[in-house]
């Protein structure tokens, strides 16, 4: 039998044997009760109840249910739907290197096959298990990222969340080194998502379930290698054909570190802002200059944002903004929003919000750099900051500046962070009317082997 290419070997040694530590068991804990929040906000809008309608989904029958609803569909389409609610809102955690993504994304495809297996296969995972899954999944998914740019090569990080999704189902599935071998080659193989509808002039909601239809098609691949005896073993590395030719082209798959739990200890939380998170360090900058000066919009003669290279590449644009996914893809927009409002929610992105002309006057006075040394943090992975700075000249002389160098969410700020998480769950679960006591409690504790995950589970579907 060919030995695979060392990197799907790496990722499957990995994936079979590890075991999370108890302090990244924790961390997992917040990120799952965090992923959960925004599932529930995001059921508020109508076009995720649409989502949520979509006839074939809804024509399939099956054990697998979509958070915060009465539906129960096959695991596949379930996670679909699980993916698209956790990631709807760019509201849940955050992962930045060469590449960016949400490693959360894949708490779609650990729920639905969570879901499958116990119902079809007697086989229920306890609550740390559900953890440990998810340090896996954001291990595989961050790790990847580090040095591996897929923006730059026109394709969108959620490929990324297909592997680790593939990974994860191969596991709870039971699959051994050569099949895991199988299904993570086959997933790289599956075709990848381009970034359009990401960047003016196609910026849409694709954005938001982009990572469901990934994590889904990762399911699909480890179904299919229960029962294909098919290996391709250079995946990656193969001449003209593979991964390494096609999609990386200048440069080949590289995992830049060991594997272990770097990622959920690292991981960046949106606290305060549903924002890009480049932009998150701009818009408390903006918040604060706000709060802090007395200055009248209209006597405002120019707005100066320095960034980091990523910031300025992805979210710095000008010309119109079409909707929501533009505008809170766009560092000028939120910047301008906050300076006005001193604040930022969902409904500064509104289409209705959007027509105030104020915002309008800002973007166009306003300047956007790359700063070398906020570029040079921000790749510094024993540092990892997201510096923004925000200065306002008036049109007297006068000039403020308001410098942040790490958002709420930040491993450097998480202890300033954890109240404002709670908060944020506090509200989400009000919001879905769920029974809370029990959550709250779990929420709260570190003791995770008195957990009960069905009690989690059955409280978080209708």
């Amino acid at each position: 039998m060919p030995n695979f290419d060392p990197i799907i070997e790496k990722i499957t040694d990995y994936v079979q044997s590890f075991e999370a530590k108890e302090n990244s068991l924790l961390e997992a804990k917040t990120c799952f009760f965090d992923s959960l929040a925004c599932s529930f906000l995001a059921l508020e809008y109508d076009q995720v109840q649409k989502f949520c309608s979509i006839e074939y989904i809804n024509n399939s029958t099956g054990s697998s249910r979509v958070v915060g609803t009465d539906i129960k569909s096959n695991p596949v389409e379930a996670a679909f739907l699980n993916g698209a609610l956790i990631r709807w809102l760019d509201f849940n955690d955050t992962w930045l290197a060469k590449e960016w993504g949400h490693p959360s994304d894949n708490l779609a495809a650990i729920l639905s096959m969570h879901d499958y297996l116990k119902v079809k296969r007697n086989k229920n995972h306890s609550f740390k298990d559900l953890l440990n899954l998810m340090v896996i999944a954001h291990e595989v998914q961050g790790c990847l990222a580090i040095e591996n740019s897929l923006n730059e090569v026109g394709i969108d990080h959620v490929a990324f969340v297909k592997v680790a999704s593939a990974a994860i189902a191969s596991k709870m599935l039971g699959q051994g080194p050569q099949k895991m071998n199988s299904t993570i080659s086959n997933s790289f193989i599956d075709g990848q998502s381009l970034r359009t509808y990401r960047h003016f002039p196609n910026t849409g909601t694709r954005k938001s379930w982009a990572a469901g239809d990934a994590s889904a098609r990762g399911i699909k691949q480890a179904f299919i290698s229960e029962v294909s005896e098919e290996i391709y073993p250079s995946a990656l590395s193969a001449k003209t054909w593979g991964f390494n030719d096609v999609i990386m082209k200048k440069d080949s798959l590289k995992l830049q570190r060991e594997l272990g739990s770097y990622v959920m200890d690292n991981i960046l939380y949106k606290v305060n802002f549903p924002a890009e998170f480049h932009a998150q360090t701009a818009a408390e900058a903006a918040i604060n200059l706000k709060k802090s000066n007395e200055f009248n919009i209209e006597d405002i003669e120019q707005v100066e944002i320095l960034t980091q290279e990523p910031g300025v590449r992805i979210i710095s644009k000008q010309g119109p903004l079409k909707n929501y996914a533009d505008r809170d893809h766009c560092i000028e927009y939120i910047v301008a929003w906050c300076l006005i409002n001193g604040s930022l929610n969902s409904d500064s992105y509104s289409d209705a919000s959007s027509k105030d002309p104020q915002i309008e006057y800002i973007r166009n006075c306003t300047v956007t750099k790359e700063d070398k040394n906020y570029t040079k943090s921000y790749y510094d992975l024993n540092d990892r900051a997201i510096g923004n700075k925000v200065s306002v000249k008036l049109n007297n002389g006068v000039m403020f500046h308001e410098e942040v160098k790490y958002p709420l969410g930040h491993k450097q700020r998480r202890e300033e962070s954890k109240p404002f998480l709670k908060e944020k769950f506090v509200m989400a679960i009000e919001k879905f009317g769920v029974d809370a006591q029990y959550l709250m409690e779990v929420y709260e504790s570190n003791n995770l082997d008195d957990v009960d995950i069905s009690n989690i589970l059955d409280r978080i579907y209708k």
